[in-house]
């Protein structure tokens, strides 16, 4: 398995992904929206990057996340937004692949924080979460505006 950037020919499969983690979250999105993060993904002035999983050709999970800057730091942080494994390949280490990717980044880059959030259910993921920090008592408030 090799962790590395998202390439402009990896649209095809990660949109498959991307079909899987919003089906997850049971959203749906409309089309503007998946082809604007993708459009973003390669944007240079965009904050927002995106990891891959990839073993034998096939993509088998993504980490985007989001680089910005903070009122308690000197240096930026990263915001893990969405991490997502195709469930044929869970259990072969892509997601604690990608986390440790990003966690690498964070030290080599000399970002201050990363951080994410996932719902209090989602025990599968909470297991792998735990296993590389421990979650604290912040409680997420959100007023959606517009999509």
């Amino acid at each position: 398995m090799r962790i590395r950037d998202a390439l402009p020919s990896d649209e095809a499969d990660w949109r498959v992904l991307w079909r899987g983690y919003t089906e997850f979250y049971e959203t749906v999105l409309d089309e503007e929206v998946t082809a604007e993060t993708w459009r973003r993904i390669f944007d240079g002035g965009s904050a927002i990057s995106c990891r891959v999983a990839e073993a034998e050709g096939r993509l088998l999970g993504f980490a985007t996340h989001v680089l910005h800057a903070c009122t308690w730091t000197l240096a930026p942080i990263c915001y893990l937004e969405d991490l997502f494994v195709d469930p044929a390949a869970r259990g072969a280490g892509a997601g604690r692949a990608l986390l440790e990717d990003l966690v690498a980044l964070a030290r080599e880059r000399g970002w201050a924080r990363l951080y994410w959030h996932t719902r209090a259910g989602n025990v599968t993921a909470r297991r792998l979460y735990d296993r590389f920090a421990t979650a604290d008592d912040f409680v997420k408030y959100r007023i959606a505006m517009k999509g």
